[in-house]
């Protein structure tokens, strides 16, 4: 079979820039220890709850924030249609805040506009997330994963002062 020069030319650029692709990849994944979320993420490990029951589960019982350490806390969250608990949430400039959260319904979004947060909530997944709320002020924390009807009115805010 014969192949123009030019088909050749292209032929060889694209296998040669899959290679380079797979190459990046690997060395990404092996490497450089890329994971996926879940399991070993951040040193965390899977944690699932029962969604029917999420609210008689320990934290998930006592919502809002616990003082862990010096200007750090852990912030138990539940998102449902179509809101999250606590309705808000005060804490001091500075403090580094430790999210915990999960939905006892359907996928739902927990965004913090403005910052680096923003994580899909499944139900029965608990999901972690660290941020340290340098700025003090009023940050909104909206849905954005398409949840139901009235998804638009989703919020909850964390008051920093």
């Amino acid at each position: 079979m014969h192949m123009h020069k030019l088909e050749k030319i292209w032929m060889t650029f694209g296998v040669s820039m899959l290679i380079v692709f797979l190459i990046v990849l690997g060395v990404g994944a092996f490497a450089l220890g890329a994971q996926t979320p879940g399991d070993h993420a951040h040193g965390q490990h899977r944690q699932v709850v029962d969604p029917e029951t999420v609210e008689q589960t320990a934290p998930f019982n006592e919502l809002g924030l616990k003082k862990i350490g010096e200007n750090e806390y852990d912030a138990y969250m539940l998102a449902f249609a179509f809101g999250y608990g606590p309705e808000k949430m005060e804490i001091p400039a500075g403090a580094t805040v430790h999210f915990h959260i999960t939905s006892k319904d359907v996928v739902h979004g927990f965004q913090i506009p403005g910052t680096n947060v923003n994580m899909m909530v499944v139900p029965g997944e608990v999901n972690h997330l660290t941020y340290k709320f340098t700025k003090a002020g009023e940050y909104l924390v909206l849905c954005n994963e398409y949840c139901g009807t009235a998804h638009e009115v989703m919020q909850t805010r964390i008051i920093v002062s």
